[in-house]
């Protein structure tokens, strides 16, 4: 099934050599993690329509010169972590459309005496380098001249040639693995006005006199530096912010798991001359061995006042001095979570004067206990709109609080709060407490529009005259017993409410509201996979929507009273409402399958008007809609895809308008998890598309698994997955950041197709 189909994973199958039987139809071919040693001349000459070619973590240490030559539709090669002694440009020189190779991890010690890349016109990335690799001659990069990314693995590099580089126009993203600083300048000096973001890894600052070799980095035109795995010290930290300072177009430093030997007494004071371009600056997991004897940083205060994105995370930062915080004066978003910050320490970082333009604030994870000493603390920054104070522990909350005049978003979930009290302040617009100990929401908040009380123990939705401009609202995971018509009147007016996985008690009042309010399922998000009973014991787990109480259960003490006299009727009135309300539901079923099955098997060509539809759980909405349809929607061009709880048609009948939507998609993608093999309307989706589209003999339908499927787990009642996935190759969702590249890729690739 492999050879027929487009995308061919063969990853991880102990293979020795590359299989024979390869077709032109193939467009992704993956034989990474395997035991392949050679790449011979006849091995990939019948797959010309090869867009990937993953041969990463093989052994291959030999390749013939045309084994590449049928591949002039490649956009990737990976050749990675293999045992290539050498590279040759006839590897190279057919393969007019790649894009992204990746050569790093090989045993070559240099890229021999010209350029192996001179033909590759088209190249976005390239990536280079090994333990062994020590040498960069003058022409190994002629032909290349516009890059998105280059990575150079040069952690061992003692020899560059002057010019190397030089021939690489423009650099979008440069990664550099080094050590030895001279080298380090060596190649600055070929990049100072081609790369806009310079990123270095494992060098170390640690004397003063290495800085004299990379004072040529100041006349860089990069707008972004990063350091990461990087060491520094207190006597090389002044001359790195002096070099960076007279940088003219560099707008972002970015400090990432570096290190600092010091506590800050720099000995040569840093003067200040007011960068016009340098704005943002971020610190993330910063370590500082003696980071309580660190000193206020009153060297560096010159640096500070054009500063408008500062982020310090996970760096154990206990307190900003007064007077650096002061000096910020440009500062708009500053993000210090993750680390130690306390109430008393707060109140000295924003004292009187300090972050006076501070728009965004982000204090999560850190050791804050007294929420009305923080809000004192925070009070007088009048341009204070949005403050982040999740995940501290706060408890006990008063009654009453002191806030910024201008706040609108305020983030209080996972803070111990058992009950919120008229110390939140009524400006607000969007309000999260989730993953507290709420029991109840009795908050006047007159301009509040989104709402957010998932994980709490609410048993009633919270009144709506109290909030009267609500339009988003989310009490998942609470203990909602139900909701009643009232209730959810005053909320009809809402775009969006979420009380999915909660404890629904399904009484008959609560059930006569749901089957006859005909807006609820444009309201309800999830319905109506994600709402179920939790009592009466005989409907216990069954979907609310589904669910249909007899008269004797509903009106029990009038029954009881005629039961003597009206035995007879009750049982044929029973009997009556079990007919239908069961019956036709069965019937209406069939007859949709019916109908399907009689219909043409394609569609009119005008009538199709999406790319895919997406059949998953709602379990896994998340997934689909923040991660899939961002990544299929706004790539380049966009792909349409046909989701439920966008696309199908109000008030229409559910069973019609997945058939309509399947019929009208050129693909149906499947989003396999264990929540998609326990989902009904999963089931109903995969049978109508399994006549329509599977016995048709071709390749409309697209699986995804989201995650590992045992096949113990998978109903029997679903034998038309089993059936499916023993017959068709499926993308499996990596965990890895580079493979998830290369998922989407292939997703693309068959949605194309």
């Amino acid at each position: 099934s492999c050879y027929a189909s487009q995308l061919c994973n063969c990853s991880s199958m102990g293979l020795d050599f590359i299989p024979p039987g390869l077709t032109a139809k193939m467009t992704v071919l993956n034989l990474a993690h395997n035991r392949i040693k050679r790449i011979q001349s006849q091995d990939l000459k019948q797959a010309v329509n090869l867009r990937a070619l993953l041969l990463q973590s093989n052994k291959i240490s030999s390749i013939d010169e045309d084994s590449f030559q049928p591949l002039a539709k490649l956009e990737l090669l990976d050749l990675s972590n293999n045992s290539l002694a050498h590279l040759s440009p006839l590897w190279f020189g057919c393969l007019f459309s790649l894009q992204h190779l990746h050569l790093q991890g090989n045993s070559y010690r240099d890229l021999g005496q010209n350029s192996p890349f001179s033909s590759l016109r088209n190249l976005s990335s390239l990536h280079l380098g090994n333990p062994w690799f020590s040498v960069i001659r003058q022409g190994n990069f002629e032909g290349i001249e516009l890059l998105h990314k280059l990575w150079i693995d040069g952690s061992n590099l003692s020899q560059y040639e002057q010019g190397s580089l030089k021939s690489i126009k423009e650099i979008n993203h440069m990664i550099i693995n080094i050590r030895d600083s001279n080298i380090f300048s060596e190649i600055v000096r070929d990049l100072l006005h081609s790369v806009s973001w310079l990123e270095v890894r494992r060098i170390a600052f640690s004397f003063t006199a290495e800085m004299q070799e990379l004072r040529v980095l100041s006349s860089s035109f990069a707008k972004k530096i990063s350091l990461r795995k990087t060491l520094l010290t207190d006597a090389t930290v002044p001359e790195i912010a002096s070099i960076l300072e007279d940088m003219p177009k560099l707008v972002e430093i970015e400090l990432v798991d570096c290190r600092l030997l010091g506590t800050g007494k720099w000995k040569m004071q840093i003067k200040a001359k007011q960068s016009q371009t340098l704005r943002v600056f971020t610190i993330k997991k910063l370590s500082i061995e003696e980071f309580y004897l660190f000193t206020d940083l009153q060297a560096v205060e010159g640096l500070l006042s054009l500063f408008t994105r500062v982020t310090v995370q996970n760096t154990k930062v206990f307190l900003v001095p007064c007077r650096i915080s002061q000096n910020l004066r440009s500062l708009e978003y500053l993000d210090l979570s993750a680390n130690l910050l306390g109430d008393l320490s707060l109140e000295h970082s924003a004292c009187q004067g300090g972050w006076p333009s501070l728009q965004t604030l982000n204090l999560s994870q850190n050791s804050l206990s007294d929420l009305k000493m923080t809000s004192r603390s925070l009070s007088h920054l009048g341009n204070l709109i949005v403050l982040d104070i999740s995940q501290n522990n706060f408890g006990e909350i008063p009654d009453v609080c002191e806030w910024p005049e201008n706040l609108k978003y305020l983030n209080l979930s996972s803070t111990q709060i058992p009950k919120v009290t008229t110390c939140i302040p009524p400006t607000l617009e969007v309000l999260d407490v989730s993953a507290n100990n709420l029991k109840e929401f009795e908050l006047q908040l007159p301009f509040l529009k989104e709402l957010y009380l998932t994980g709490n123990q609410l048993k009633t939705l919270p009144g709506a005259a109290p909030i009267p401009n609500l339009v988003a609202l989310s009490v998942r995971r609470n203990k909602l017993n139900g909701f009643s018509k009232e209730a959810f009147e005053s909320f009809r007016r809402m775009e969006l409410l979420d009380a999915s996985d909660n404890n629904f008690i399904c009484s008959c009042e609560f059930l006569s509201f749901i089957h006859h309010e005909a807006g609820i399922a444009q309201v309800l998000v999830g319905w109506p996979d994600k709402y179920v009973c939790d009592s009466p014991l005989a409907v216990r787990g069954a979907q609310v929507g589904t669910v249909h109480l007899s008269l004797m259960e509903c009106h029990r003490s009038l029954v009881v009273l005629l039961i003597c006299v009206l035995v007879f009727l009750v049982i044929l009135l029973l009997v009556a409402i079990g007919y239908k309300y069961h019956m036709v539901w069965y019937l209406r079923m069939t007859w949709a399958w019916l109908q399907a099955k009689r219909k043409p098997k394609r569609a009119p060509p005008k009538d199709v008007c999406y790319d895919a539809f997406v059949s998953y759980s709602e379990n896994d909405s998340d997934w689909v809609e923040n991660t899939m349809v961002r990544e299929l929607e706004q790539a380049c061009p966009p792909f349409r895809l046909c989701l439920h709880k966008r696309d199908f048609v109000p008030g229409k009948w559910i069973v019609d308008n997945i058939i309509d939507s399947i019929e009208k998609s050129h693909k149906t993608l499947f989003v396999l998890s264990e929540h998609f093999v326990q989902s009904e309307w999963c089931k109903y989706e995969l049978d109508f598309s399994h006549f329509r589209l599977f016995d048709e003999n071709n390749d409309a339908a697209i699986l995804i698994l989201l995650e590992p499927i045992q096949s113990n787990v998978i109903p029997k009642r679903f034998c038309k997955l089993r059936k499916i996935m023993n017959t068709k190759t499926y993308l499996e969702w990596p965990a890895g950041e580079e493979q998830q590249q290369m998922f989407w890729f292939n997703l693309k690739i068959a949605l194309r197709s």
